[in-house]
């Protein structure tokens, strides 16, 4: 195929110079009616490009397979049969792929350390999760993504679930064996679907992990606006094999997604793809050896370790995602999130994710030597400041074992039930009736239908009272809880 062509770009550049009025959405006109006061701040080309698909880029027919074309563009440049694109962000792509797979009352495996868009599709959808839970690594307080052994224990004992959701990489950069996990689902004859948020970029550089379509998985979901070239609420789509039904993927996304999408994410979703075929692997080569600079120069300071290959040499993981830049500070005596308060405060640096042990900053290839020396500044600041910031207790870590919670009730049966509020020390051994996430990177700890345990709460206040973000919790201090009603 053609992949010096960007057909919604196209699109976008012809509308552009026939000078079409338009009299239907959007109201601004293609900035004619925006506030000068907004269009200073964020630019007049983007309302120039906030133009409809139907009677815009393509006419009331789609006739010009002006979306369709870059779609087929998409699917031929990662090795995809099919790909969709969705301007509403993986999280609601996550949610049609698995509707696409089991629907009310059916079974589905998913990973326990799933974000809590996935289990709000649960809730949604009334699909029943037979969770297989991560890998527990003690010594890093951390999820891996869970063995295709534990999969195929799990098929074994609900041969009627649908498939299975495996969520990888982590916000931390540890991916599953998504090939053997793949056979685990096929050998019962199942699809597996990828969350690949975090992977987008991966299928254009041996020197990422292994890419989902390359592994075998049936249905991959990626944000490109996490890692690649698109802006925010970028997501796509790729799907192989017969397993799952193109028909029934873009019947379930109608359900879900909006009618109004955004051209912005057509055209740098078409815009991005056409980069990465003609320049991907030369960038991201760029990106991958300054990514190795970095570990290796911040694991020469003091009090920091970074996280890299070792995982995948303890059998922890399948691969490691270098790209993400994941250092451990707790010999500093202080909290990842700490840490990055005071990057933020102090270095105007803002980092990704950050927990009670570590950060994360995540590494692309539009990074360059002015933003390497920045990070590497910033650090040794870090190390040489880290002894002024406030000391905090710790959070209480419980055990692995102590995160693997019973479901009581489906999640959306307890979400839905009659509830009430009750002090969090009477709250041990009732049955909650909603997600209680810290954030980032928003994992629910606890989700609707679980049996809450001492141990959790325990963890969940220590980590409000130390900063914790719990926005979804009825009480983000987690001093009360919503339980479903005796």
């Amino acid at each position: 195929m053609d992949h010096s062509r960007a057909p919604v770009l196209e699109a976008l550049q012809e509308f552009r110079r026939r000078g079409d009025i338009a009299y239907g959405p959007p109201g601004h006109k293609q900035g004619r009616g925006a506030d000068p006061r907004v269009a200073e701040v964020v630019g007049l080309d983007v309302f120039r490009s906030d133009v409809l698909t139907l009677n815009g880029l393509d006419d009331r027919r789609q006739s010009q397979g002006v979306l369709s074309q870059a779609q087929e563009l998409m699917a031929d440049a990662v090795g995809a049969e099919r790909a969709f694109f969705s301007t509403c962000g993986s999280s609601l792509s996550v949610k049609t792929a698995m509707l696409a797979v089991a629907g009310p009352g059916e079974k589905l495996l998913v990973s326990r350390n799933a974000h809590k868009s996935v289990v709000a599709a649960l809730i949604v959808s009334g699909v029943e999760p037979v969770w297989v839970h991560p890998r527990f690594d003690g010594e890093r307080h951390l999820a891996h993504p869970p063995e295709a052994d534990d999969v195929r224990a799990r098929l074994r004992e609900h041969p009627d679930a649908k498939g299975m959701l495996l969520i990888t990489p982590t916000d931390w950069g540890s991916c599953a064996d998504i090939r053997a996990v793949a056979q685990a689902c096929h050998d019962a004859d199942v699809p597996l679907i990828v969350d690949e948020a975090w992977g987008a970029v991966f299928p254009f550089h041996p020197g990422l992990p292994p890419w989902g379509m390359d592994a075998d998985a049936d249905l991959v979901v990626t944000s490109v606006h996490k890692t690649g070239g698109a802006i925010e609420q970028s997501s796509v789509f790729h799907l192989q094999f017969d397993r799952v039904s193109p028909e029934v993927l873009k019947q379930r996304e109608d359900l879900l997604g909006t009618t109004s999408a955004s051209s912005l994410v057509y055209a740098t979703l078409d815009g991005w793809r056409r980069q990465m075929v003609e320049r991907g692997h030369d960038l991201l080569d760029d990106a991958l050896h300054r990514a190795e600079r970095i570990r290796t120069r911040a694991g020469e300071l003091p009090g920091l370790r970074p996280m890299g290959q070792e995982i995948v040499q303890e059998g922890l993981a399948g691969s490691f995602d270098p790209l993400k830049i994941v250092i451990d500070v707790r010999e500093l005596g202080i909290s990842g999130m700490q840490a990055a308060e005071w990057l933020r405060t102090h270095r105007h640096v803002d980092v990704g994710g950050s927990d009670t042990c570590r950060f994360s900053a995540s590494l692309t290839y539009a990074d360059d030597d002015e933003t390497e020396k920045t990070l590497l500044d910033a650090l040794h600041a870090l190390v040489e400041h880290a002894g002024s910031v406030q000391h905090q207790e710790w959070v209480e870590v419980p055990e692995p074992a102590a995160l693997e919670l019973e479901q009581a009730m489906l999640p959306r049966e307890a979400f839905f039930a009659e509830a009430e509020h009750v002090p969090a020390e009477r709250a041990v051994g009732r049955i909650a009736a909603e997600m209680i996430s810290p954030y980032p990177p928003g994992v629910p700890v606890i989700a609707p239908g679980e049996v809450i345990t001492e141990e959790i709460l325990d963890y969940l206040r220590s980590g409000a009272d130390h900063g914790v973000l719990i926005p979804d919790a009825s009480d983000p201090s987690v001093r009360e809880v919503r339980v479903v009603r005796r």
